[in-house]
C-alpha cells in the first residue's frame, strides 16, 4: 500500500480509537437532540444531522429526536395571506396559525421520520399529544395573551420509554394539549428540556445557528469548551449572555438540576457537528455539566 494511502487509513484508525471511550461510556444511554436553526432548512445539513442521529443509535445510544419548525411555520403562514405576529420574542397563534402550525410540524416530523428509515433505522415520529406526552398550561408573555402557546407542566414519557424499549427512535414534534384537550404550540427547546428531564437523559444537545457560549460575545475566539453550572450562572449575572442564549442556557441549567448528565450547545451550521462533540477529546461547541462533574474533554 502507498504511504499515502496507508497514512489515511491510520488516520482513520485513530479516528475510531478516538471515538472508542466516548461509546463505551454513554452506550444504551439516552441523548435528547433538539433539532432546529439552519440545519432544519439547508437539506445538505439536514441529511448529515440525521445520519449523525443514526449513526449513534447504531452504535449503542438511545437518542430522541425534538423538532422544532418556526421558520417554515412563518413560510406557510405567509403562503396563507397571515403575517405572523410576535410579541417580546414569542410567536403569537391564534387559532388558524395553531392550525398552520400542526400541520407544518407534522409534515417536518413525518419527513424526518422519512429520513431516518432510508438510513435503515426504525423511525416513529409522534406529537406531544400522544400518550399524554406533554401537558401543558396557557402561557403569557409579561402578562400578555400569546394565544395557543403552551407552557409545558408535566411529562408522561411512557410512549417514549416503550418505543426506546422497541428498538425505535422517537421523532418528537413540540404540540401538546392542557386540561380541555386544547391544542397548543410548545417551544421546541422548553420541549427538548422538559422530554430530557423526565427521561433522566445523559445528553441533551441543542443544535442552534451559533457556534456556543463565549465569555465576550464581541470576541468568537473566547469559545468556552466546558462550562460548569455555576459558571454559567456567573455568566448570567454579569450580563455577558443576552438574547436567544439567555432563555437556552437556563434551560440547560435547569436540565443538569433535574438529573441530565450534560447538555451541549452545538453550531448546527458545521456538518456533523453532533459526531464531532460527543466523539472527540476537545468537541466542537460548548458542553454545561454539574458542578460536581468532572471535565471529560482533555485541552490538547
Amino acid at each position: 500500500m502507498e504511504e499515502k494511502n496507508m497514512q489515511e487509513v491510520m488516520q482513520k484508525a485513530e479516528v475510531l480509537i478516538e471515538a472508542l471511550p466516548y461509546i463505551q461510556r454513554f452506550n444504551r444511554k439516552i441523548i435528547v437532540v433538539k433539532y432546529g436553526g439552519s440545519a432544519m432548512v439547508d437539506d445538505d445539513l439536514k441529511k448529515r444531522v440525521i445520519q449523525d442521529v443514526t449513526l449513534l443509535k447504531l452504535v449503542g445510544f438511545k437518542p430522541i429526536i425534538v423538532h422544532g419548525g418556526g421558520k417554515e411555520i412563518s413560510r406557510w403562514v405567509g403562503k396563507a395571506g397571515m403575517k405572523p405576529e410576535f410579541v417580546n420574542g414569542l410567536r403569537k397563534t391564534d387559532a388558524a396559525t395553531m392550525e398552520i402550525a400542526e400541520m407544518v410540524l407534522g409534515r417536518v416530523n413525518k419527513s424526518l421520520v422519512q429520513m431516518v428509515q432510508e438510513l435503515g433505522v426504525n423511525a416513529v415520529g409522534i406529537s406531544g399529544k400522544d400518550g399524554g406526552l406533554l401537558k401543558v398550561s396557557k402561557k403569557y408573555s409579561d402578562g400578555q395573551d400569546i394565544g395557543f402557546v403552551g407552557e409545558i407542566k408535566e411529562v408522561d414519557p411512557k410512549v417514549l420509554f416503550d418505543l426506546l424499549e422497541k428498538d425505535f427512535l422517537p421523532i418528537v414534534c413540540p404540540i401538546g394539549l392542557d386540561d380541555a384537550f386544547q391544542t397548543y404550540n410548545i417551544n421546541a427547546d422548553d420541549a427538548a428540556c422538559a422530554i430530557a428531564r423526565a427521561v433522566k437523559a445523559e445528553k441533551l444537545a441543542f443544535l442552534t445557528d451559533i457556534e456556543g457560549v463565549y465569555k465576550d460575545p464581541e470576541d468568537r475566539s473566547t469559545l468556552i469548551s466546558e462550562l460548569s453550572v455555576s459558571e454559567a450562572r456567573a455568566l448570567i449575572g454579569d450580563g455577558n449572555i443576552g438574547g436567544g442564549m439567555l432563555p437556552k442556557l437556563n434551560n440547560c441549567i435547569d436540565a443538569i438540576n433535574n438529573g441530565v448528565s450534560r447538555v451541549h450547545i452545538l453550531d448546527g451550521r458545521i456538518a456533523h457537528c453532533l459526531l464531532l462533540e460527543i466523539f472527540t477529546n476537545k468537541g466542537i461547541g460548548t458542553a454545561i455539566l454539574g458542578d460536581s462533574e468532572e471535565k471529560f474533554y482533555k485541552e490538547a
